[in-house]
């Protein structure tokens, strides 16, 4: 009986002595479609950094890259069910199942240039769409990457409003994309990220549209070589993260995601926005894809605008695209 009771204690004693660094690590998986070089993929390399210094304690990072567990809609599937994925960056327009809104973080044509766009993140003025993907997703938005100014690669040279009449484009998801893309003048149509370039190829359709980092990540410059400036978006893409596994975190360590997402995400923009023009300019050089010059951008937003605002109604988001307006 002594000698169990001795041994209890050594027992106690050698766990209460265990280092933290040999306690059990949590481990938390995020998700990119793309490989290292990428945005994106810096944005939540950035933020596993910032939370393990932030909380100081045993923490692993597996951050799945190059389609790896699939593509962002997947992974925003997966966050909002709890499983495999507990962080990723997803474009708005994957959310749209669970928040009609949620497009409209990252629709065309509602901001005027990177300035604008800027002022606008750091007014925190998409939070109620935020707060309803929370509450029916269950996913968090915990930051804003992005920062790509997004424009239209084709297989032959686009330059006005004429030109891309009819143009059949790859568009994402969300209605408000085709729609308004209808309004300019075009004929848009939905097919997977991962099948635009094989799209392109058959004929199927003849162009897309993307930022810089996008075009070079899939090499869509080889079979659409032209690159029409139209400028119709710069891009914002949330950095989620699983509200069942937050809930799961001690105090501290959901206090540190927070922080890391704001963190992981503003080196996310300063990445992608510096870069934007640097990418395109080094395609250019290497004979990859040629820059034509959009003459049309004003009439375009023109016939855009209409679209705009009575998609804003019809979500309950025009409050939020007056602000938006609103901003100098």
């Amino acid at each position: 009986m002594l000698k169990s009771r001795i041994r209890w204690i050594l027992g106690a004693a050698l766990l209460a002595a265990t280092p933290l660094s040999a306690q059990p690590a949590i481990e938390l998986h995020g998700a990119s479609q793309f490989n290292d070089d990428h945005a994106f993929t810096k944005a939540m390399a950035k933020f596993g950094e910032v939370v393990k210094a932030c909380y100081g304690k045993p923490i692993n990072f597996v951050l799945h890259k190059n389609s790896e567990l699939g593509l962002e809609k997947q992974y925003f599937e997966y966050m909002a069910s709890g499983k495999a994925v507990d962080y990723a960056i997803v474009s708005p327009a994957h959310m749209s199942t669970f928040s009609k809104a949620a497009p409209f973080i990252d629709a065309p044509f509602i901001f005027r240039d990177l300035a604008h766009w800027t002022k606008v993140i750091e007014l925190d003025l998409f939070k109620p769409i935020a707060d309803e993907i929370a509450k029916r997703a269950d996913v968090m938005l915990i930051g804003y990457g992005g920062g790509g100014t997004r424009n239209i690669f084709v297989n032959k040279p686009v330059r006005n409003m004429e030109e891309i009449k009819g143009l059949k484009v790859r568009v994402q998801g969300a209605p408000i994309w085709s729609r308004t893309f209808q309004a300019a003048g075009m004929a848009p149509t939905v097919i997977a990220y991962n099948e635009v370039y094989n799209g392109i190829q058959n004929g199927v359709i003849a162009a897309g549209e993307n930022e810089a980092a996008g075009v070079e990540a899939m090499r869509f410059y080889e079979v659409a070589p032209q690159l029409a400036m139209t400028e119709h978006a710069i891009t914002i893409r949330p950095l989620a993260f699983s509200g069942k596994t937050f809930r799961k975190l001690p105090k501290d360590l959901q206090d540190c995601v927070l922080k890391g997402g704001k963190e992981g995400a503003a080196h996310g923009r300063q990445v992608e926005s510096s870069e934007d023009t640097a990418k395109l300019e080094a395609l250019e050089k290497a004979g990859k894809l040629k820059r034509i010059p959009f003459a049309d951008r004003a009439a375009m937003k023109k016939a855009v605008d209409p679209v705009l605002i009575e998609y804003a109604k019809e979500i309950d988001a025009h409050g939020i695209l007056e602000k938006i307006n609103a901003v100098q």
